[in-house]
């Protein structure tokens, strides 16, 4: 059983995961987490989101997720700020997203779009099991279509 140090958590969630996100490496963000990960997305006041490694009806792989934001957003992320607990293996990150939409994205009349973020990280083995991510207010930017990050998309 692989067991992370304090510096290996935060280096997990800043340079790995949020790195090979940046990147838009879907395999090495994949690569993160277990091959029973969940990630749950708490966006504002919209409906909160799940996401499985082993997806089943009504829930999707946590791939879509990546793969709507490194297609509609240039993402990169700054002023990290993490809280460990190396005992139970699990970290927290506080820092700011910036997104910017590609063009040819729907979100692209939105603009550049700064957010402060928070996940949270439960690792088992040196990847992520579960994530939890808390998303800034859905509204910030002021009026556009979809939200921010768009996800999830609006229905159309």
């Amino acid at each position: 059983m692989t067991r992370l140090d304090r510096d290996e958590l935060a280096e997990l969630a800043e340079q790995r995961y949020f790195g090979a996100v940046a990147r838009g490496d879907l395999a090495a963000v994949l690569d993160c987490f277990t091959d029973d990960a969940e990630i749950i997305i708490r966006h504002g006041d919209q409906p909160t989101r799940t996401m499985r490694a082993n997806p089943s009806p009504g829930v999707p792989h946590i791939s879509e997720f990546w793969l709507h934001l490194n297609g509609n957003f240039d993402a990169s992320f700054t002023d990290f700020e993490h809280f460990v607990d190396e005992p139970a293996q699990r970290c927290a990150a506080t820092f700011n997203v910036t997104l910017r939409p590609k063009a040819g994205s729907p979100y692209v009349t939105r603009g550049a779009l700064t957010l402060y973020n928070c996940n949270f990280f439960w690792v088992r083995d040196g990847r992520i099991a579960k994530m939890i991510v808390y998303y800034a207010n859905p509204d910030t930017g002021g009026d556009g279509p979809g939200k921010p990050t768009g996800y999830p998309p609006a229905p159309r």
